[in-house]
């Protein structure tokens, strides 16, 4: 009787164990998120293991495709996607460049964050362990020609943690996020840009192009 309780509890908590992987902590994460805000430090390792600074900043995402990427140090870029284009303004340059925002830059592992139907539907997934205190989810594209070989998400109990993707030539990008806020009132404007008056603006405002309209 004592070894058949004993086999039942071990049974449980496998269970426990099995369910409490990166793909439940990420999906537990992402229910009922509209919106969210951060900060970030980012670091990128090129292909002969040559680091480089690292930068620091803050970032907003907002369902279906909007974003702002704000890096504060030790330079100053701000990325924002408005839905219908991707705008990156660089004040040391003076200078602003603009795109459309296609379907191939939507693809992104962020974006999984507040439209977690795109987890499985651009991306195939799978688990890949458990270190550094954090369960990890490896999502690789299923685009015909992904812009990263692999990208990986680390999650403690309540919240991503840390990002790791390498791309096509072999730099690994690693991301560290830190005070996220769920569905916060976010700053009218926040997915809005206007070119500062005086700096080149460079790129594409085609109303044609291929892109993701937000979602009213």
């Amino acid at each position: 009787m004592r070894l058949f309780a004993a086999l039942i509890a071990l049974t449980v908590a496998s269970d426990a164990i099995a369910a409490d992987n990166a793909r439940t902590r990420m999906e537990a994460f992402s229910k009922g998120l509209n919106s969210v805000s951060g900060s970030f430090a980012q670091s990128v390792t090129d292909a002969n293991d040559h680091r480089g600074d690292e930068s620091r900043g803050t970032l907003a995402l907002e369902a279906p495709r909007q974003f702002r990427w704000e890096t504060l140090a030790p330079y100053q870029q701000t990325i924002v996607a408005d839905g219908a284009h991707v705008w990156v303004y660089e004040p040391d340059l003076e200078q602003v460049s603009v795109r459309s925002q296609s379907a191939a830059e939507a693809h992104s592992p962020l974006t999984v964050l507040t439209d977690l139907s795109q987890l499985d539907s651009q991306f195939a997934t799978s688990e890949a362990g458990t270190h550094d205190g954090l369960a990890w989810l490896r999502l690789t594209s299923k685009a015909k020609e992904p812009e990263f070989e692999y990208a990986d998400l680390g999650l403690d109990a309540t919240s991503l943690q840390r990002m790791r993707f390498k791309d096509q030539l072999g730099n690994v990008t690693e991301i560290r996020f830190a005070d996220w806020k769920r569905n916060p009132s976010l700053p009218a404007g926040t997915f809005k840009f206007t070119p500062p008056k005086g700096v080149d603006v460079v790129g594409d405002l085609k109303p044609d192009a291929e892109v993701f309209p937000v979602r009213e």
